[in-house]
């Protein structure tokens, strides 16, 4: 019997997780020839999800959770989930009930057939403002048209992996973390489903605006280095134009002469100029900071507990593999 992890990632999501709970229950009872863990991986909640998240495993054993040590974001949390589930495949969805779990039996069946990446693409967005739908739609435009890599638009975390997917996505331990933009770039055999998005089950979203950019920022750093050819491409043009206007200055300056007037001018260049730059040197920071972030080469996480046992974080069972070992059912 093959089985399947169900990876929730969970940051203060106590007022759904028995909702949760109660769909994803029902959806699995309908496929009987699977064995099935749903793998919490609670991100450092300050509400009582943790403990909810105790009550269903003492109710039921399919159900384990990884108890990260504080906060360390939905990125972060789901390689820790990737590198505790033990299923032939894993089915990464949220805890807000957006993304439906009654297309987990269509994504099965699709994985049957060969695929090894299952994902979702929302058809439409409920709950969503204008605003939001607009900038993630220019986001993913922008990203395309700058990246080599197929970026899937309109798709989020909702999706089913094969084992061989989770090895590879455990093998990117870089701290800088666009998992969307991972699972384009490891390949592998794909298969799109569409669905339509729901508004949240119950509690408040965790991705305001200032996160959102945050995410796209990290996701253009992560996957192309074209803003910094941008601003090398800027910096040769504006270069040109200069050396034109101060061949034209001397010029004028030999044939005609010149009195103290053109400080609006002078002042536009030099403003201008020093805008550039900045920006520039801002696009240089950001890649920069990454690299700085990436030599101190520190742990990705820290588990605090793993099923009511606390757990040893040693740099071997933090960064490479998961605690128990995975053997493929044949």
């Amino acid at each position: 019997m093959k089985k399947i992890s169900i990876l929730i990632p969970a940051y203060n999501e106590e007022e759904v997780l028995q909702q949760l709970y109660d769909r994803l229950n029902k959806v699995i009872s309908t496929i009987p020839f699977y064995d099935f863990e749903i793998l919490f991986v609670n991100d450092g909640s300050k509400d009582s999800t943790l403990q909810q998240i105790k009550s269903l495993r003492e109710k039921d054993h399919n159900i384990s959770y990884v108890n990260l040590s504080r906060n360390f974001g939905k990125e972060t949390a789901m390689i820790a989930g990737l590198d505790y589930a033990a299923g032939d495949a894993v089915i990464i969805i949220d805890a807000d009930l957006q993304d439906p779990p009654e297309l987990i039996p269509e994504m099965i069946r699709y994985w049957e057939m060969g695929y090894d990446d299952v994902f979702a693409k929302r058809r439409s967005r409920a709950g969503e403002s204008w605003l939001k739908k607009t900038t993630a739609s220019t986001y993913y435009k922008i990203l395309q048209k700058m990246t080599r890599i197929p970026i899937q638009k309109n798709t989020g975390d909702f999706r089913l992996l094969d084992r061989r997917c989770v090895e590879a996505l455990k093998q990117i331990r870089e701290t800088q973390r666009y998992t969307k933009g991972m699972f384009s770039w490891i390949g592998y055999n794909k298969k799109e489903i569409l669905f339509d998005r729901d508004p949240r089950a119950a509690g408040e979203t965790k991705w305001n605006y200032l996160k959102l950019m945050d995410l796209a920022i990290e996701g253009i750093t992560s996957f192309t280095t074209t803003p910094l050819r941008i601003s090398a491409m800027f910096g040769c043009v504006i270069s040109f134009f200069a050396f034109v206007y101060i061949i034209w200055i001397i010029s004028k300056t030999l044939l005609f002469g010149e009195n103290v007037a053109g400080y609006p001018s002078l002042m536009t260049v030099i403003l201008f100029l020093g805008g550039i730059q900045l920006i520039s040197l801002g696009i240089i920071g950001e890649y920069l900071g990454r690299i700085f972030n990436e030599t101190k080469n520190r742990p990705l996480y820290f588990v605090d507990e793993y099923n009511n046992e606390k757990v040893l974080n040693d740099r071997r069972n933090q960064n490479e593999i998961s605690r128990r070992e995975h053997t493929p059912a044949k």
